[in-house]
């Protein structure tokens, strides 16, 4: 039968297809319109199987912050290519994704991935999303921050974001500090806020390489630990946030800029992705 460009512009506008994909679909379902989108959703599952093993190291991520400033999210959605990561529908289809997650008040990838989009879930959309651009899509990563107020940060290239997590504000306009304090988290990307939340796994390999280096420089066995224990508060002062010097003014740690802002300011968490 003839299928006619009207009927393919509606299939079209329905799902987003590309023209020809809606012409052959509605071809193979002899015009009906609801096998012509399962079999563009069938094909969008085989383009995804197909892609299953393919690498995204592109993509983009977003931030979503509360109206009172309290919470904050970011989202991360990737691909393949950087083509299709800076496709305004492809960013318009991440902060979408972002949107409803904060609505669902949802804590977990698997649990936006279950939210219902129309008539499908969020994941079947994904898949249709595959098909349709021809690439491997995943939400690779989804972090929540609440705190007295949370600042985000995008890096300018779009695949950078960051939440920081502020306390003891007193009232005051701590937003340009913690734009400052993100920028510092983009750039050297801490461990943790502090030593107290260094994973003990970490703080263990840290000591034992110190003892092993020390050992190879051929220190007093009686040294060693005492050695490593120093090594360990070099890697506390580098890679933790409040001890790291504020790239802005190496004259102050992140601790000492945020009390020279407001007396007691501090971080009390943060989350940053990357892609890539």
């Amino acid at each position: 039968m003839a299928i006619t460009a009207q009927e393919v512009n509606k299939l079209r506008q329905m799902t987003g297809a590309g023209m020809m994909d809606c012409k052959k679909a509605l071809t193979e379902a002899e015009g009906d319109f609801e096998k012509a989108v399962d079999i563009l959703r069938k094909k969008g599952q085989k383009v995804s199987a197909s892609r299953a093993d393919r690498e995204t190291k592109e993509g983009v991520v977003v931030t979503n912050v509360s109206a009172d400033g309290s919470k904050g999210t970011l989202l991360s959605l990737t691909c393949e290519t950087d083509f299709v990561a800076k496709n305004d529908e492809y960013v318009a289809f991440a902060n979408t994704l972002l949107d409803m997650a904060v609505a669902a008040e949802a804590s977990t990838v698997e649990e936006i991935q279950a939210l219902p989009f129309e008539n499908i879930t969020v994941a079947e959309k994904i898949v249709e999303m595959t098909g349709k651009i021809g690439e491997k899509i995943e939400i690779s990563n989804y972090e929540v921050v609440s705190a007295e107020t949370v600042v985000p940060y995008i890096h300018s290239n779009g695949k950078l974001g960051v939440l920081v997590g502020l306390v003891n504000t007193s009232g005051a306009n701590v937003e340009e500090a913690g734009k400052d304090v993100a920028m510092q988290i983009a750039a050297m990307n801490p461990v943790a806020v502090d030593k107290d939340g260094v994973d003990s796994s970490v703080v263990e390999r840290e000591i034992a390489v110190g003892m092993e280096q020390a050992k190879a420089e051929g220190k007093p066995e009686a040294m060693l630990e005492k050695i490593a224990m120093g090594k360990l508060n070099k890697f506390y002062k580098e890679n933790t946030l409040l001890s790291q010097t504020f790239v802005k003014d190496n004259s102050k740690t992140i601790a000492q800029y945020l009390d020279s802002v407001s007396k007691g300011l501090t971080v009390s968490a943060f989350k940053r992705i990357s892609i890539g």
